[in-house]
């Protein structure tokens, strides 16, 4: 039984008697520090979870002597558990599993885990952490600190029920959960979700009517609570019953392990983007625009896709205007939106090429196949979109040509754009203009946001309101948000205090002074905290803000980051952009509301504080982007650090943002990229390295050669000015690297040269043993085996003498390849065995396929064909798992070619099909033909040389176009002994 127990009342347990916890302070602190167990808690925490804001004198007193009791009663139950005093506060010392609170986060995790390759065994491990559960966490507490705690924990419960149903519905157990979901639901009559699996449940069990009449329940509480309609999800899946949507019904394919048996189809993704903010629930007028657009855009079909370019002045509603219409439309573009905002207003406007990159990611191409060029990009994004109903939203565009190779070629899609200025050479675009609202409007949104009674009774205030503002939506949403969050405050008073500033209200219609005025009056009636959090996140170049980002800037507690922002969103300073794969929000900044707080943080005249907030924030971007990396290879391998400062998350929440670190690299990539820019141009040339070589984990893995070259030529520019030696060398080890990915032996030779000279200079072994490692793989390209191998030796030993177990593991598998040319079979299979045993050691999962791969053609080469057949189908277990598409086409391939060898051509064929699909599937035609040729001679060993012969010239027709000449001639000699079968 776990002794340690929040989830519920605060107790302790001695085996399977509970213990009661004195209530009050003792229970408080106890729960604080299991809460954040094996972790310091201050002093100043426990003081503020017990008193607030209003301490006795002897508070930290108390607090030691509540200390002491909890020692006490630790010794006396024989808990193995100790309270360690470590300055400047606490730290209760447990192991994990002796506490509910983590042993739920850990069996959750373990179920995320489980989810696509056992969904009965994740199911039950979120039963058995669900049964933690005795009640509201915390319960029976009276601590405001601890109480918002609580309720995430509350909600974090809610959400593995949530999870777990969704699982168990997919392994067909609708009918068991009814009882428990019509219990939930009328518990939590709000939540959409739990609703929705209530009602597919009974839809499943054949009880249709009960299920719309769940939907029909649901429906009144949200218009009666909140005056809200469903969300699209749950109005979705009404229509769905209503109209017996068969795809609702379970899939009865069978699920389970990876098996090549031939009705397996290959792992294709399939991608439904729904990119589209949140819409305004309180949208007010603009209706002619709105049903001119929508009739507009419903009118496509014909050649050409449908364009609707919405037109001006900051703060005029461009933005809803879109989203709204969009989200209206939704339906009507059954293969779902893409949405870009294009940043047109920033000095620093987002490139086209980046938006082709992320739309394309967005459909389903694997970052490896994304081309480079703008044009390429382009057509492969027209392509995709030819036969599809999508609608794309472009928002702040700079001028038309930003928007032409965005546009899609196929005439079932549509696009909105929305500009300060008009796009008039956007061709046959509809052009919609948005201007201020008429009196009439202006008090209608008014009403909305505080209550239509309230405005009533004082109208005439109202209309002077709506005149003082000129009708400007963004300042009447800033003043009626104002007079929301005081509801003490007449309409009257507020518009006195617009009257004092008559002069603020003469520019209030003309341009950015207008909401710069508006601004100060909500500026001024927040805390001084909140006030220098908004001015600090106004120096933040972020696209969007992650939670902690609070936090870092404010030297703060972590926990408390996401009610300091909320704070900023309830006087709609900020926008909640989305929600993050963990379940916390995700914040973003009006472009206007930016310029303002930069303006207000122009205003303090501690410069170092400000200096110091900002490195705080680059220093948590370089923590986690280093913690990313290791956690994927297993420690800081290949790898070069510098002496930036770093400022670390608590380890629980670090845990959580990167339990897929690749993922989060991926999610967080215009964030970093942007945080090296801003070292950059602040002279912050260490971190400003570091960050920049470091991304390189991602840039590598996905295919970012772009962001790769522009954040190192950044770094690069900074780290000379401040004569940063070890910096430079680095980054042109890194450059030279990103010029060998993209076989560019020319571009990468000088660099590395440059910097191996640098690095023996400064006796950086790492760097030396990185640059020699790089220029060998030149040396081998280039057909210089000799000086290869030398150059290889040596990096194995400087990698070796800094303990880089992946370096040492790279640098023994392209050995194994020198070997393998010379035939020396053993040798290299000896090498990969040693590399291999390295790469388990490290836990780099990456790393271990790579070695794998190369190992399994070792055996191929040498004959070893069932050794070769066992290692690659282990291969392609691991890159399903990993969810690598890429990596699964190579590894079907292998196997392929293994099965040919050992002549069960069945297999074989069906491998190197499935292998071609997946790389057809991702446009990779080039790899599509390679796979081909494979393929041809599998085909004639089974008697169809006439396709075998069809197979292999469409290949070489291929390799001509795209000019790869060793494959041509393979591909004749292979047609060459097919005519000779004919």
């Amino acid at each position: 039984m776990v002794p340690f127990r929040i989830l519920g009342p605060v107790e302790l347990r001695n085996g399977e008697t509970p213990i009661p916890v004195p209530s009050g302070r003792q229970a408080i602190i106890l729960g604080a520090l299991v809460l954040e167990a094996n972790h310091i808690v201050s002093t100043e925490h426990l003081i503020d979870a017990v008193w607030g804001e209003d301490p006795p004198s002897s508070a930290r007193s108390q607090v030691h002597i509540c200390i002491s009791a909890l020692r006490r009663q630790l010794i006396d139950l024989r808990l193995a558990a100790e309270i360690l005093s470590r300055s400047p506060g606490y730290e209760l010392r447990l192991a994990p599993e002796d506490s509910d609170f983590h042993s739920f986060e850990q069996l959750v995790q373990d179920a995320k885990s489980l989810t696509q390759r056992n969904p009965v065994e994740a199911a039950a491990k979120l039963r058995q952490a669900l049964t933690l559960w005795r009640g509201p966490a915390l319960s029976g507490i009276v601590s405001r600190v601890l109480e918002s705690k609580a309720r995430r924990l509350d909600e974090a419960r809610l959400a593995a029920q949530e999870t777990c149903f969704d699982i168990e519905l997919g392994l067909g157990r609708h009918h068991e959960l009814i009882g428990e979901l019509t219990d939930l639901v009328e518990r939590s009559p709000l939540r959409e979700r739990l609703r929705g699996q209530l009602m597919l449940a009974l839809h499943r069990s054949g009880r249709q009517a009960e299920a719309l009449e769940v939907y029909r329940v649901g429906r009144e509480h949200l218009v009666a609570e909140l005056g809200l309609e469903p969300g699209e999800e749950l109005r979705q899946l009404e229509t769905a019953i209503l109209q017996g949507d068969h795809t609702l019904l379970l899939d009865s394919s069978p699920k389970g392990s990876i098996k090549l048996d031939p009705g397996q189809p290959a792992t294709l993704l399939v991608v439904t983007p729904r990119q589209l903010p949140a819409d305004i629930q309180d949208f007010t007028g603009q209706n002619d625009q709105v049903e001119a657009a929508e009739d507009f855009l419903r009118g496509g079909g014909g050649a050409t896709a449908p364009i609707v370019a919405i037109s001006g002045r900051p703060g005029s509603g461009k933005s809803c205007l879109a989203v709204h219409v969009a989200h209206r439309l939704a339906r009507h573009f059954t293969d779902g939106q893409l949405y870009r905002d294009l940043r047109g207003s920033q000095p620093q406007n987002v490139p086209v090429a980046e938006v082709l990159g992320t739309f394309l990611r967005s459909l389903g191409i694997p970052g490896p196949t994304v081309p480079s060029g703008v044009e390429e990009r382009a057509a492969m994004y027209r392509s995709l979109l030819a036969d599809k109903r999508m609608l794309v939203i472009l928002e702040d565009v700079v001028s038309e040509t930003q928007v032409m190779p965005l546009l899609p070629a196929g005439g079932g899609c549509a696009v909105i754009v929305t500009s300060r200025t008009r796009l008039t050479g956007l061709p046959g675009a509809l052009q919609l203009e948005v201007d201020v609202l008429d009196q009439t409007r202006s008090l209608e949104l008014i009403g909305k946001i505080i209550g239509p009674g309230r405005m009533a009774a004082e109208l005439h205030a109202a209309v002077a309101l709506t005149r003082a503002v000129g009708g400007l939506p963004l300042a009447l949403r800033i003043v009626a948000a104002r007079l929301t969050a005081r509801p003490h405050w007449s309409l009257a008073s507020m518009a006195g205090r617009l009257a004092d500033e008559r002069h603020r209200l003469d520019e209030l219609a003309h341009g950015e002074m207008v909401v710069r005025k508006s601004l100060s009056m909500t500026y001024d009636g927040m805390s001084q905290r909140t006030r220098w959090l908004l001015s600090l996140l106004g120096q933040a170049d972020v696209e969007t803000i992650p939670t902690w980002v609070a936090a870092a800037l404010l030297d703060g507690d972590a926990h408390r980051a996401m009610d300091w922002l909320e704070e900023l969103v309830d006087t709609r300073m900020l926008d909640v952009a989305g929600i993050d794969p963990e379940g916390d929000p995700r914040y973003k900044f009006h472009g206007l509301i930016r310029i303002f707080a930069r303006e207000r943080l122009d205003e303090h005249q501690d410069d170092r504080a400000k200096q110091a907030a900002l490195e705080r924030l680059l220093g948590c971007w370089l923590h986690l982007a280093e913690e990313a990396h290791r956690r994927l290879y297993g420690g800081d391998y290949t790898l070069l650090h510098g002496s930036a400062p770093r400022w670390e998350l608590p380890a629980a929440q670090r845990d959580r943002l990167l339990v897929s670190p690749l993922d989060w690299l991926e999610r967080e990539r215009v964030n970093l990229c942007a945080a090296v820019a801003q070292a950059g141009a602040r002279g912050m040339d260490e971190v400003c390295w570091d960050l920049a070589v470091t991304l390189v984990t991602l840039f590598e893995s996905r295919n970012y050669f772009e962001d790769w070259q522009a954040t190192h030529e950044n770094a690069l520019r900074v780290t000379r000015l401040a004569d940063n030696k070890r910096g430079m060398a680095a980054l042109m080890c890194s450059l030279g690297s990103m010029h060998l990915n993209q076989r560019r032996s020319a571009l990468a030779q000088p660099l590395l040269e440059l910097a191996r000279e640098q690095f023996q200079q400064l006796g950086e072994l790492r760097g030396t043993a990185l640059t020699s490692r790089n220029l060998a793989m030149i040396n081998y390209r280039q057909g210089a085996a000799g000086a290869a191998e030398h150059l290889y030796r040596q990096a194995l030993t400087d990698f070796r003498q800094v303990g880089d177990l992946v370096g040492e593991a790279h640098v023994l598998a392209m050995l194994s390849q020198l070997d393998l040319d010379a035939q020396r079979y053993g040798e290299a299979e000896a090498r990969l065995d040693q590399a291999l045993g390295i790469a388990r050691r490290t836990g780099s999962r990456r790393v271990q396929a790579q070695v794998m791969h190369k190992l399994g053609r070792a055996y191929l080469m040498s004959a070893n064909f069932e050794r070769a057949e066992q290692v690659a189908s282990e291969v392609l277990t691991m890159v399903r798992d990993n969810g690598d598409l890429f990596g699964e086409s190579y590894a079907l391939q292998s196997l392929g070619i293994v099965y040919g060898r050992r002549r069960k051509h069945d297999l074989s064929e069906q491998a190197l099909r499935r292998a071609v699909e997946i790389r057809e599937s991702v446009m990779d035609e080039l790899g599509a033909s390679q796979v081909r040729l494979d393929l041809a001679p599998v085909l004639a060993a089974k008697g169809d040389v006439r396709q075998a012969r069809e197979l292999a010239e469409k290949a070489r027709a291929m390799f001509l176009e795209q000019e790869a000449e060793q494959w041509a001639r393979r591909a004749d000699e292979i047609i060459t002994e097919l005519i000779a079968r004919e």
